[in-house]
């Protein structure tokens, strides 16, 4: 017989009931539960003097877990640490989140012990894991039926888990936008995509007090002179945006995605007929991301047009030769910014 010793201490043992030294093993077992077998650890205690395996209470207890999570697996339902996991990503209890989900207020108890769910309850508690959207949802329409303070504490956490699965998805999608122009070298400025550079150097511009009317076209522009000037200076851009010729001049790839990434500080502004975005960073921040270097060349762009007026930087961009000799909507080579005029 194979034993997988776990830990060995002194102490009664009820099985010879002497003390001495006595051992917790695992032992894998086979068995059949609702049908299907299935083979798991087993925990026991081991006696060297009757040299016999035994079980205490919690032990039978912990068996039995362990018996049906390998059923769980094998049907491919949620285990019950699963299920823990679950609530303790939204920092829900157990009856509450029967609550939520309109089930017997012992169910989630029950499935996290001895119980094992069945398919139509295993299928709505992934759907709560993978989607805190629907979470928001049942916790709006069951916030009469929780008190105040948990209602509030169970918002933040799925808004933010909400906010960062928004974040990762458009991550992905603006990453999944520029595989194409991976292998050109030119359209990328020798680096690779960082989104995380990106959105520092929208908060490093957004903070600075030296740069007037921070809307999304002068944005826009700043970013592409910052990763031309970086290119000029180091042979490599900062962020590995991909800009394009467009008519107000040069846009990356991207760029309405861009601007809603989480930690972006764009705020939409009425003008009347139109909304536009307005980026600004009042509290202090750290900007984790940037080297010295990175600001250094940020500090230029900064003092050489942070004044300007949107117009201005239009009119500015335009008698760049990289604009020129782009042709409309095309991508922007970095091999211009070795003429640049900052």
């Amino acid at each position: 017989m194979d034993m997988k010793i776990v830990k060995s201490e002194k102490r009664l043992c009820t099985c010879c009931m002497e003390k001495h030294e006595v051992k917790t093993v695992l032992i894998e077992e086979n068995a059949t539960f609702k049908n299907v077998k299935v083979n798991y650890d087993a925990s026991y205690l081991y006696c060297d003097l009757a040299e016999e395996l035994y079980m205490d209470e919690a032990q039978i207890q912990d068996n039995d877990i362990r018996l049906k999570n390998a059923y769980r697996k094998a049907e491919g339902l949620l285990t019950s640490s699963e299920i823990s996991a679950i609530r303790a990503k939204y920092g829900i209890s157990q009856s509450d989140l029967c609550i939520l989900l309109g089930w017997g207020m012992k169910t989630i108890t029950r499935y996290e012990s001895h119980q094992v769910q069945d398919k139509a309850h295993d299928t709505i508690l992934k759907k709560i894991d993978q989607d805190p959207e629907w979470f928001l949802s049942l916790l709006s329409d069951a916030k009469k039926n929780l008190p105040a303070e948990s209602y509030h504490k169970y918002l933040d956490t799925a808004t933010a888990l909400y906010e960062d699965e928004q974040d990762s998805y458009l991550r992905k999608a603006i990453e999944a936008s520029y595989a194409k122009f991976h292998e050109n070298q030119l359209f990328h400025g020798n680096t690779d995509l960082s989104l995380d550079k990106v959105v520092d150097v929208i908060r490093y511009f957004a903070a600075s007090t030296q740069i007037t009317s921070l809307y999304k076209v002068k944005l826009m522009k700043l970013m592409w002179y910052a990763d031309a000037l970086s290119y000029k200076i180091r042979g490599f851009a900062i962020t590995g945006l991909i800009y394009q010729a467009l008519p107000m001049g040069a846009v990356p790839v991207g760029h309405n995605s861009i601007i809603d990434l989480k930690d972006v500080p764009c705020y939409e502004v009425d003008m009347g007929e139109t909304n536009a975005y307005h980026f600004s960073l009042n509290e202090a921040s750290s900007f984790p991301s940037l080297s010295d270097a990175d600001k250094h060349i940020l500090d230029i762009v900064i003092e050489k047009l942070g004044n300007m007026s949107k117009n201005e930087i239009i009119s500015f961009m335009h008698k760049e030769q990289a604009y020129v000799e782009t042709a409309p909507r095309d991508v922007i080579q970095f091999k211009y910014a070795e003429n640049l005029q900052i």
